[in-house]
């Protein structure tokens, strides 16, 4: 793999993770779809306005409008704004841990509805993988974390794992960026909605949410789904997909660094067996391809 490849991976998967702390804070003094609509107002704009910069036109095939309206409903609206929904009542290292199962999801789809192969390494990355989060969520409950948020942050997974199957028809046929920014007005007029029909917006104005919400705009938001779209442009999917064993890490050592969350033992060992397991079976994965 180039070191390109490998830079945008890292890279990618930094910025990825790190959207879990910052979303803790946001949801701390504001009504988390009221909050995420308009970052997915501002990061559209301004998506938008740098494709343009670019040269990029609007005029996308059929295939991109399609795939990037379905990624912008599932990823932008559903998963996100489940999360940002959940992560009220649960720790951001922990909504990290639960995202961080996507690959195993998307590996364990293909191979059960779309006809995947997945060898031995895979089956046992899957297995592996599913008994982290098993630990990790056991210890958690236990200790009190709240059964209903964690349920929404699943169903968010699911949302997420299928928006990952779609990704393929949104960055073939270039115009990345305006795909990018695109895709997150779609989110935000899906998310006023539900804004409109759930939810009361309330803001606590600070400082530490202006730069967590601009940071988030700017960062998870617009750059790393850029990212990942030039990254799976170039290795295809299948490959990209190997980036993710590293967000348990930085997801959790993120959250404990700039929240001061605490991580048991259990939780250690936990994100080290999914890491693990992801590695596995995007390896198993990428040899079948």
């Amino acid at each position: 793999m180039e070191l390109r490849a490998i830079g945008l991976g890292l890279a990618f998967a930094l910025m990825w993770s790190s959207a879990f702390t910052s979303a803790r804070i946001i949801v701390a003094d504001a009504s988390p779809l009221f909050a995420l609509s308009l970052r997915y107002l501002v990061s559209g704009i301004i998506g938008i306005a740098l494709a343009r910069a670019l040269g990029q036109s609007w005029h996308l095939t059929r295939a991109q409008w399609r795939a990037t309206i379905i990624f912008g409903i599932l990823q932008n609206t559903v998963y996100l704004g489940l999360f940002f929904i959940a992560m009220q009542t649960i720790e951001a290292s922990f909504a990290a841990i639960i995202a961080s199962t996507m690959p195993l999801m998307v590996a364990l789809a293909a191979w059960l509805f779309m006809g995947e192969r997945l060898g031995p390494l895979g089956i046992a990355g899957l297995v592996a993988g599913l008994a982290g989060v098993a630990l990790i969520m056991g210890t958690r409950i236990t200790q009190g974390a709240d059964l209903t948020s964690v349920a929404i942050c699943i169903i968010g997974v699911l949302a997420l794992t299928i928006a990952t199957l779609t990704v393929r028809g949104a960055s073939s046929g270039g115009n990345l960026l305006m795909v990018v920014g695109l895709q997150m007005l779609v989110g935000c007029v899906t998310l006023s909605i539900a804004t409109l029909l759930f939810e009361t917006p309330q803001v606590n104005p600070s400082w530490t949410l202006a730069l967590a919400f601009i940071y988030t705009c700017l960062v998870p938001g617009l750059m790393a789904t850029w990212v990942w779209f030039n990254l799976v442009g170039r290795i295809g999917a299948t490959r990209a997909a190997t980036f993710h064993f590293l967000n348990p890490f930085f997801g959790v050592a993120i959250a404990a660094v700039l929240l001061g969350e605490s991580l048991g033992s259990r939780d250690i060992v936990g994100v080290g067996i999914i890491a693990a397991g992801i590695l596995a079976v995007q390896i198993s994965r990428q040899t079948k391809a």
